[in-house]
């Protein structure tokens, strides 16, 4: 029962790191839990997915498929305060442009926001939401399993980056100070084994097979890039390798090519 105690609360704290949802006070916190809770980052995005198909479902009972699916994805954002979104933005204005790691991570610290987070912005969530409606349009139910699926892969690639790499920013001025050190890579199991419940969605197999394929090129190209500039990730980082994901296993599952992948 205590290992069973300690997981529920590992849970909850992953649930108020990536969401605005509160938690009982009884899970108390433990610093280190931070690190530790990453192992449950996919299940916070099944639930965060579950939320967007709740309101993606009732939205298309009323509204055009291309409404619905923004007020699903706006859903997501607003039940995450954004938090991946920022760190798309930032990490576009910060490594778009050719500027010393040192000057990179300023920008990444900046609230403001540039010419090219503006454009990352506008073009990821307008993929995500085209393809959602996409999808929507075709089978409704087919895109509230893809919602859900994606979320718990893109939050399980942001994992798979965060053991992969050292931290790249100032550690002692890192928001979340126990996610700058080193993360075990024993991490990824646990997470993978949230992510594989994503197979028992109403999903076309050989399309997850391929978004698996493409989200791990996906998490290998962005481990190259980050290393090169910043030397590691950062938050920032990991939230736009979560847009990324999102965005690339829906170009997948919204494929509308005559017999592709059926």
């Amino acid at each position: 029962m205590g290992w069973l105690r300690h997981e529920l609360a590992l849970c909850c704290i992953a649930l108020q790191f990536l969401t605005r949802v509160p938690i009982p006070r009884w899970v108390g916190f433990d610093a280190a839990w931070l690190t530790t809770c990453v192992r449950h980052f996919p299940l916070v995005g099944a639930l965060v997915g579950a939320f967007g198909a709740a309101v993606l479902a009732l939205a298309a009972a009323f509204w055009p498929a291309w409404v619905a699916a923004t007020l699903a994805v706006g859903a997501t954002a607003w039940l995450t305060c954004a938090f991946h979104e920022d760190g798309l933005a930032d990490t576009c204005d910060a490594l778009m442009g050719w500027v010393p790691r040192e000057k990179a991570l300023l920008i990444m610290k900046d609230s403001r926001i540039g010419t090219y987070g503006t454009v990352g912005l506008l073009v990821v969530t307008g993929l995500r939401i085209g393809l959602l409606a996409t999808l929507a349009a075709h089978d409704v139910a087919l895109a509230c399993a893809a919602l859900v699926a994606t979320h718990m892969w893109a939050r399980a690639s942001a994992v798979l980056l965060m053991v992969s790499l050292p931290y790249g920013g100032d550690a002692e001025h890192a928001k979340a100070k126990p996610l700058a050190l080193d993360v075990p890579a024993a991490l990824v199991l646990p997470a993978l084994g949230w992510s594989a419940l994503a197979l028992a969605l109403p999903l076309p197999g050989l399309r997850l097979a391929l978004a698996a394929v493409l989200l791990l090129a996906w998490v290998l190209w962005m481990r190259a890039w980050l290393r090169r500039r910043l030397g590691g990730f950062t938050g920032d980082a990991l939230g736009a390798t979560e847009q990324g994901a999102e965005a690339l296993m829906l170009l997948v599952l919204a494929g509308q090519a005559p017999g592709w992948l059926a």
